[in-house]
């Protein structure tokens, strides 16, 4: 049996896959090299690039299995994959922690300033205490979007901080299920109108692809701050940045670009690329020792209930 690796995975997991079988280990190919090397392998283990459709599927002649560390699955043809009889398991909710944990801190880091301060301080020289005058997440009100595993851990991390919890779900939901996680249900509009934070966990779909631009920009709070934990596409790159240089907006916080593929392997173009009130990590949410391991053991039992071989 073999097996192609394509994104990071646990060290020793790896160790155990390949003491049940051949694995080659390629970070990130283009879905190019993905489809002209994909023949031979019985079992594919990725996280979310490249694009699996059809063409891909149609050259994978042997494959089996494809396991998923993350949760969304928007870039793989599932129809595509059952008709030819691949098993699909992505790891739901199971970076929920980590990305809820860096959620807190980019809300931390853009109600204090810390990343503009830090860098005038460290590469600046500059020592201006006055310069930056921060807000507290206490008696502040947090909107998210999208209110599955991340989303609920988010909504309990801000209520330790003292914040009142709005949830709005693209997915309709009775009330209960919002008041049982210590939420209040609201629409899109609510959250958008009463939420000094609004952070996204939605997958990317046809109904959440640019979900939030201008016209739903001009309906927040003045000064309010926005996170996008999620995937690209759902805010519009260009209306979040005339709302930064405007002022409208304190503040954008992403772990996802449009084009964030792009800045594997050559310069990433957004115009938020150096805006003062932007903050980027590189899709690193789920990027923690202790959910890397979870995911990919996971995994790991999934294939092994699936293919049987150890």
């Amino acid at each position: 049996m073999k097996c192609l690796v394509i994104d990071y995975i646990d060290e020793e997991v790896f160790r155990e896959f390949k003491k049940y079988m051949d694995v080659d280990l390629m970070m990130l190919p283009t879905k190019q090299t993905l489809t002209r090397i994909i023949a031979p392998y019985d079992i594919l283990i990725m996280r979310v690039d490249p694009e699996i459709d059809e063409s891909v599927l149609e050259a994978a002649k042997n494959l089996k299995f494809i396991g998923v560390c993350s949760t969304g699955l928007n870039h793989i043809d599932q129809e595509a994959a059952k008709k030819r009889g691949i098993l699909i398991q992505n790891s739901p909710g199971m970076n929920a922690n980590a990305v809820a944990e860096l959620t807190l801190c980019k809300m931390l880091e853009l109600a204090r300033s810390t990343i503009q301060s830090n860098y005038e301080v460290q590469y600046r020289s500059q020592w201006n205490k006055y310069k930056y005058l921060g807000i507290e997440l206490a008696g502040k009100t947090v909107g998210i979007i999208g209110f599955g595993s991340i989303g609920q851990r988010v909504g309990e991390l801000a209520r330790v901080f003292g914040m009142t919890v709005l949830a709005y779900n693209p997915h309709n939901r009775p009330a209960e299920y919002f008041t049982e996680r210590g939420a209040e249900a609201s629409d899109l509009e609510g959250i958008l109108r009463r939420s000094d934070f609004i952070t996204i966990h939605a997958p990317l779909n046809d109904e959440t692809c640019g979900m939030i631009s201008a016209e739903e920009i001009v309906r927040m709070k003045p000064g309010a701050f926005v996170l996008n934990m999620s995937r690209g596409g759902i805010v519009v790159e260009q209306d979040m940045y005339a709302a930064l240089i405007s002022g409208q907006l304190g503040g954008y916080a992403a772990d996802v670009m449009e084009q964030e593929l792009a800045g594997q392997r050559a310069a990433m173009s957004s115009p938020l690329i150096g805006c003062d009130r932007f903050i980027v990590s590189p899709h690193s949410g789920g990027q923690t020792r202790d959910s890397v391991y979870r995911i990919s053991r996971f995994i790991f039992d999934r294939c092994n209930e699936a293919l049987h071989f150890t």
